[in-house]
């Protein structure tokens, strides 16, 4: 009798601690997204400074255009000349955008859709703008930007390794082992911080831009209220690009970048003179680039809010340090010098602005971006064959290694590695997460 209402205490205690169990379970139920599933995948192309380039197709127009994929884009653009080529009539300006270098008013295409790679993005609306000087700078035809309209819509990984863009459906996703996952502030632009060091260290808030051709941009406000960047830094004149023209930065170097656990060392930088405030000053104190962000396999989700950084390939690769002052395009066929900053290598040379260059170190060639990588990877005496009045001419400059201050030869920066690539053992790091 005693075993048998033992027996009967121990049952009740068992579902006792079942039923608990089961409330507890309960109580961790929860709804989740459905998974993500795979969209489609598109083969890009890199141009100067890394900046990412896609083809698709807009409405029912067979031709594929050409987008510059920019997260610091909040819509998506079309080039004014694209526009007026394929008989579409934008609305009359209507919408105030900004951007470096100036403010403009824009129209639109609206409610159209896109393909790309069997993939249709309806209903969008285009922003017009002219695009003329990016085609120019980068030596190919630029019909149009592609920024948060469609990165909201999609999980987006891009795999520099592969140089392939693959759109994932919102929903669940697990990211790969390894890597930093972050939660950037997301308003249209993905806004983060990370670290930074040379006088001093602190913490910088900086736009997320893969559509920025560069290492890492500040306003001079920033530098100036931050006093972060060491006095004697030497900073050296340079032409840039912006919506209103041309931008003048000045170009220097920081002893480092650190963003999640990843540490950048001898950094070069570019400041500027942010007129119209397109950083948000003091919100922000600038932008990371794609020479940066180029470094890592990066899968964006917006929806989620979350951007997941894996450390590629292209990790180690040597920042360029070359310093010439001079800057190429692409105009009626010729690739010709812009203008030329006074005091820099390029103006000491000779060279003057509207010099069409024929060569650069004895390397030939009518592809703008292979003449640029040249002057970019090149320090110490650059020869350059140009031709000026129809009379071709030889011209030798000495190009600055803005880490040392010197036109010195690459060797004296860069360590070869046992397998023959050139890495800056010292410009970057690992820690632990």
């Amino acid at each position: 009798m005693h075993v048998f209402i033992q027996m009967k205490k121990n049952l009740a205690i068992l579902i006792i601690c079942c039923v608990a169990f089961c409330g507890t379970l309960t109580a961790q139920e929860e709804f989740v997204d459905p998974p993500s599933h795979f969209l489609t995948k598109i083969k890009f192309i890199q141009l100067t400074g890394s900046v990412i380039i896609i083809k698709a197709q807009l409405d029912n127009f067979s031709d594929s255009l050409s987008f510059i994929l920019d997260t610091g884009s909040g819509g998506i653009s079309l080039d004014s000349t694209t526009v007026h080529n394929l008989g579409l009539h934008p609305t009359e300006p209507e919408r105030i955008i900004r951007g470096i270098g100036g403010i403009r008013k824009v129209g639109f295409v609206k409610n159209r859709p896109i393909k790309i790679s069997g993939l249709t993005i309806d209903s969008l609306n285009f922003h017009v703008v002219d695009y003329e000087m990016l085609s120019s700078l980068y030596g190919e035809k630029i019909d149009g930007v592609m920024g948060y309209s469609v990165f909201s819509r999609y999980i987006i990984k891009i795999n520099y390794d592969s140089q392939e863009l693959a759109f994932y459906s919102n929903g669940t996703i697990k990211y790969p082992r390894g890597g930093y996952l972050f939660r950037p502030r997301i308003n249209m632009l993905p806004l983060s911080f990370a670290k930074i060091g040379d006088q001093k260290s602190l913490n910088f808030n900086y736009l997320f831009d893969i559509g920025a051709g560069l290492t890492v941009l500040f306003s001079q406000d920033f530098v100036d209220d931050s006093s972060f960047l060491k006095s004697k830094r030497v900073k050296y004149l340079k032409q840039g690009e912006g919506l209103g023209g041309k931008v003048y930065l000045h170009l220097s170097v920081m002893k480092e970048l650190k963003i999640g656990p990843y540490k950048f060392r001898n950094v070069p930088i570019n400041i500027f003179n942010d007129e119209h405030n397109i950083t948000s000053y003091p919100q922000l104190g600038g932008l990371i680039g794609n020479e940066i962000l180029r470094r890592f396999n990066c899968i964006l989700n917006y929806d989620k809010r979350q951007i997941h950084l894996l450390p590629n390939s292209h990790f180690g690769d040597p920042f360029d340090y070359a310093y010439s002052g001079v800057e190429l395009y692409l105009i009626e066929g010729k690739i010709v010098t812009g203008e030329i900053p006074k005091g820099s290598p390029a103006q000491i040379a000779g060279l003057k602005e509207g010099d069409e260059v024929m060569s650069v170190n004895n390397r030939y060639s009518q592809n703008i971006n292979v003449l640029k990588q040249e002057l970019q990877s090149a320090t110490g005496n650059v020869k350059i064959i140009i031709r000026r009045d129809n009379e071709l001419a030889t011209i030798t400059m000495k190009v600055i290694n803005i880490l040392t201050g010197k036109a010195t030869s690459n060797s004296n920066s860069v360590n070869r590695s046992p397998k023959g690539n050139n890495l800056l053992r010292n410009s970057y790091k690992f820690d632990q997460p």
